[in-house]
């Protein structure tokens, strides 16, 4: 692991103690959760450009048809069934 100091404001810093206070975290592992919360998002917004580059093929799309199904038959009698 990589040791990281920065500043921040009096504010934050008393927010971040009391938020790590709240979830019974240590302060290190609430920061260390948001710093990776944030980098997924941002690498997240470079997914969309790749998608945009680059779309789904023909034969990729035809599974997305597959998501909407349902069940094949309605099973809920048979919760009466077993009493």
């Amino acid at each position: 692991m990589t040791m990281i100091s920065f500043r921040v404001k009096d504010q934050e810093a008393a927010a971040l103690k009391r938020w790590a206070r709240a979830l019974d975290l240590d302060r290190s592992e609430l920061l260390r959760d948001a710093l990776h919360r944030h980098l997924a998002a941002l690498s997240s917004e470079n997914d969309v450009e790749a998608w945009k580059r680059q779309p789904l093929s023909e034969a990729e799309r035809s599974l997305s048809s597959v998501a909407d199904w349902g069940p094949d038959e309605d099973w809920s009698e048979w919760s009466d069934e077993a009493r």
